[in-house]
C-alpha cells in the first residue's frame, strides 16, 4: 500500500525499545459526507482500530467499523487507499518508540444498521456515530488537536478534500 503521510515527532532515539501497532480506518462517503466518530468534545475520528493478532484487515476493518459506527460494510467495496506512517516516543510506555500503520480503505456499507458496541473509553469521551463534511471536520478537529491521532485523521481528510487522495 502506497505511503501517503509520515508523521514523524522525532521525540525518540534508535536504541529505544520499539512497539509496533497496525490499524485500519475506513472512508465511507455518502452524499458528500463521511462516516465518523464524534466525540462529546466536538473531535472527529475516522473509524477504525487496531488489527487483532491473526486478524486481516478487511476482518479488522469489518469489525471496528461494526463497533464504532453500527454501520455494515460491505465486504466486496473494500478499496484501499494508502496509509499513514506515524513516528514518535510512545505516550503510555515512556523510553519506546512508537511505530504505527494506518492503513485507510475506502468502502460502502449497507443501509441499515446495528447497535454500536464501543469500548468503556469511547463511551466515556462521548463518541457517537455521524456524518460529516470533510470540511466541518476538518475545522473541528484544526480547533481542538490536541492528541496525534486527531492529527492524523484531520490530514487524511484535509488530503481527501483538497483531492490529493482518491
Amino acid at each position: 500500500m502506497k505511503r501517503l503521510l509520515t508523521m514523524d515527532l522525532k521525540n525518540y532515539t534508535d536504541d529505544m525499545p520499539v512497539f509496533e501497532k497496525h490499524t485500519v480506518r475506513a472512508v465511507i462517503l455518502r452524499d458528500g459526507k463521511m462516516a465518523m466518530q464524534l466525540s462529546g468534545r466536538g473531535e472527529y475520528k475516522i473509524p477504525g482500530g487496531g488489527v487483532e493478532r491473526d486478524e486481516s484487515h478487511v476482518d479488522a476493518l469489518l469489525r471496528e467499523v461494526r463497533e464504532e459506527t453500527g454501520l455494515l460494510v460491505i465486504p466486496e467495496s473494500i478499496r484501499p487507499v494508502g496509509e499513514i506512517l506515524e513516528l514518535r516516543e510512545d505516550v503510555f510506555q515512556k523510553g519506546t518508540k512508537y511505530v504505527c500503520h494506518s492503513y485507510f480503505y475506502f468502502c460502502d456499507a449497507e443501509s441499515e444498521t446495528v447497535a454500536t458496541s464501543m469500548t468503556s473509553s469511547e463511551i466515556a469521551k462521548g463518541f457517537h456515530p455521524v456524518w460529516e463534511t470533510p470540511a466541518r471536520i476538518v475545522a473541528a478537529n484544526e480547533r481542538l488537536q490536541t492528541e496525534d491521532w486527531q492529527k492524523r485523521d484531520t490530514e487524511f481528510v484535509r488530503m481527501l478534500a483538497e483531492g490529493t487522495v482518491r
